[in-house]
This record gives C-alpha cells, sequence and structure tokens, in this order.
C-alpha cells in the first residue's frame, strides 16, 4: 500500500479505521462473488489509475486486508480480474483457517 498515491491511502487507511469500529466508509462495497463472506472492496481513483483494497469483516476481533492493488485492466470499471480474485479468495482461507485453530485453542 505504500506503493500507491498518499491520497489513495488516506482514504484505504479511514475506511479500515471505520470497519475496525464496525462501521462502513460509504464508497465500501461487497466483493462480487463472496456473498455472505463479508468480504469487502473500496475502490479508489487516481489519476488514470484505480486501486482496490480488499478486506473481510467476518471476524469479530479482526479486519483482516486481504489484498490490495493498482488495476490494471483498461476495460471499464468492472470488478478485479481474475487473478486477483484468486489471491483473495486464497488469503481468505488462510485467515479462516486461522481463525479455526483459534477458536479450537480456545475451547481446549
Amino acid at each position: 500500500m505504500k506503493a500507491m498515491p498518499e491520497s489513495v491511502q488516506d482514504i484505504f487507511v479511514f475506511a479500515l479505521y471505520l470497519a475496525q469500529l464496525g462501521d462502513k466508509h460509504p464508497d465500501a462495497k461487497p466483493l462480487k462473488g463472496f456473498s455472505g463472506a463479508g468480504v469487502v472492496e473500496i475502490v479508489e481513483d487516481f489519476s488514470s489509475d484505480s486501486y482496490r483494497a480488499v478486506y473481510t469483516v467476518k471476524f469479530d476481533d479482526a479486519v483482516y486486508i486481504l489484498h490490495v492493488f493498482r488495476k490494471k485492466s483498461t476495460h471499464g470499471t468492472s470488478t478485479a480480474p481474475k487473478e486477483e480474485i484468486e489471491k483473495v479468495k486464497a488469503r481468505l482461507k488462510v485467515v479462516e483457517e486461522m481463525q479455526q485453530r483459534k477458536g479450537d485453542k480456545r475451547n481446549e
């Protein structure tokens, strides 16, 4: 995220802060293809680039940032390309597994 323009970073950090408080940034929306999973996307345009932050609010104890990237596609404003979605899915799976292990330890 540090490689992104400062104004984009500011918006993403503010959106994540709101998510930690249980609130939602006005531009945050559910990421397509993750119904019910609590996966949220925020998009910010800067110059001619589009930047995206994807995070999950699925868990009570933390907000997990799953992926932050500059959209490279020049075709419209549709959702993230397939390879970016695959990264999000893989990272969400890791977080779910971490949360499961954490829950298992609490129940011991």
